[in-house]
């Protein structure tokens, strides 16, 4: 499918076509293991990743491709790999660049467990993270070290919905030759390409948006196919001899795919987050009216939005969306279709308040998701980023007497009207 289709063409037939045996329009569930070889000289191929196809479930499945391809596609990369979840889309990210002793830089606006997987489960692999605000490009340049490997923040952040300059960011790692990791999970192809903006990586939760349904969990790494992994000798497992596939070099082997092969032929292999093929299914059906559901999530934000900022119970709204954002100018310059649809709101009242006011919520629901076609709530501080400090939590726009909201699709006006009933009940 050529590259140049709009991106509603795109995300109903990128990677998706008549099935060759059976015509079948949608793409199959190929509910399999295993594939039977052609005969043992295919099989050795296979093994020796001189032949593309498909070996075993763990690491490549027909329907899980389909998604690749096609998320792929939304966001302009040259090749994606799926896996289990968002978390693991992290850890697959990194997975190739990273070694004991060295480090990411990281925006301090990230999702709470994120900050926590970088604050200490990846210590367990010798690696380690330093958190900067990334709207101060000195701070970010003065935290890259010879040990640096990677450069992380989310497009739209959450939970406070703030917006990143992906090209500023882009500029700094490119002129330490790193590459830029973008989680543009809130934002979606839809609202933001990071790759068009600098980035070398783009991970996904597919969970959210992308499926939009809350149905499936799961997560990718789409690869700009655009580094030069070679210019040092800074990242070995893609630029020097593999032992496992006896000395190949993927780089100088793959090409521009080299990152994309790489995440299957080792990570997939070892770290075994393999993504299901009835996942991959649901969340190509998904995709399939990404445009249209992300018009109204953002519709739907914005009016929120604006109703909140002016009601005399709430102290402030987050959303960059707003023309009192101190984001705004960025959103509408980078995000021109929208600010995504998550933001916060802090109540007047403090915490006491805020979790009065989700428990008295009947059309929003109360759960740790959020992009679902559903309006969802929650209070971060007690939950999602319950485990980081209190000057963390404010960092990352979680203080206690705030509270998260991901916009559905429902009718704005019923939205307004189950939180002007629940502020009442809130402030009372």
């Amino acid at each position: 499918m050529s590259d140049q289709r709009a991106f509603d063409t795109q995300a109903i037939h990128a990677g998706a076509a008549a099935d060759p045996a059976t015509g079948a329009r949608q793409v199959p569930i190929y509910q399999t293991t295993a594939y039977a070889f052609r005969d043992a000289d295919h099989a050795a191929r296979l093994f020796n990743l001189q032949e593309v196809g498909y070996i075993y479930s763990r690491l490549t499945n027909p329907t899980v491709s389909a998604l690749q391809s096609r998320v792929a596609a939304l966001e302009g990369g040259a090749g994606a790999v799926c896996c289990s979840s968002g978390h693991a889309a992290q850890i697959l990210a990194l997975f190739p660049l990273m070694a004991p002793g060295r480090n990411v830089v990281a925006s301090t606006r990230l999702y709470g467990g994120t900050v926590t997987q970088f604050s200490h489960t990846i210590r367990r692999f010798g690696w380690s993270a330093k958190f900067v605000d990334f709207d101060d490009p000195e701070a970010l340049r003065a935290a890259i070290d010879d040990d640096t490997r990677a450069i992380f923040c989310e497009s739209i952040s959450n939970p406070g919905g703030h917006v990143t300059d992906i090209p500023a960011v882009a500029a700094v790692a490119d002129a330490a030759g790193l590459p830029l990791i973008v989680d543009n999970t809130l934002a979606t192809p839809y609202l933001c390409r990071p790759i068009e903006m600098g980035a070398t990586l783009v991970v996904h939760s597919l969970t959210k948006y992308m499926t939009g349904n809350g149905t499936v969990t799961g997560g990718v790494v789409v690869d700009s196919g655009t580094f030069d992994w070679s210019a040092s000798d800074k990242f070995p497992s893609l630029s020097a001899p593999e032992p496992a596939y006896h000395g190949m070099v993927f780089h100088q082997t793959f090409g521009n795919m080299a990152f994309t092969f790489h995440g299957i032929a080792v990570g997939l292999r070892d770290l075994g987050m393999t993504m299901n093929p009835q996942g991959a299914h649901y969340t190509l059906m998904g995709i399939e009216t990404l445009g249209l559901r992300m018009q109204r999530h953002v519709e739907n934000a914005t009016r929120v939005a604006a109703w909140l900022e002016q009601d005399p119970r709430v102290e402030k709204v987050t959303y960059a969306g707003l023309d009192s954002s101190p984001w705004n100018a960025t959103a509408k310059r980078l995000y021109p279709k929208g600010a995504g649809a998550l933001f916060t709101f802090a109540i007047k009242g403090g915490y006491q308040a805020a979790v009065k006011l989700v428990d008295a919520l009947k059309l929003f629901s109360h759960v740790a998701n959020l992009g679902d076609a559903r309006s969802l709530v929650i209070h971060s501080a007690s939950t999602t980023h319950r485990q980081l400090t209190e000057d963390q939590q404010r960092a990352a726009g979680a203080g206690p007497e705030v509270v998260r909201l991901s916009v559905g699709i429902e009718d704005a006006a019923d939205l307004i009207a189950d939180l002007d009933q629940a502020l009442a009940q809130a402030t009372a």
